[in-house]
């Protein structure tokens, strides 16, 4: 008998603001250092939030806020930031 397996969607799993802030922590934290796991995240969060909004909330064009968030993206810091204000998130830094 065939095992039977379903996908898994994390944003059906990012009910609230504290699950959004829990995976994007963890995803900083395993971070290679170049930004990669922190964009998935972001992108994972926009999607769970109705991302259709957001390019209208941070100011970026939709063209480049979808690319900015895509597997290859490079978003600048500043769409990163604006894209977090609009998702309701700060960046804070810790020692």
């Amino acid at each position: 008998m065939a095992d039977a397996y379903t996908n898994w969607d994390i944003t059906e799993h990012l009910n609230n603001k504290e699950d959004a802030r829990f995976y994007l922590e963890a995803a900083a934290e395993e971070d290679p250092g170049d930004g990669s796991l922190i964009r998935v995240a972001i992108n994972d969060i926009a999607r769970a939030q109705n991302m259709g909004k957001l390019p209208l909330e941070t100011g970026v064009n939709p063209n480049g806020f979808y690319e900015a968030l895509a597997k290859d993206g490079n978003p600048s810091f500043a769409t990163v930031m604006k894209i977090a204000r609009a998702l309701g998130m700060q960046l804070r830094f810790t020692a």
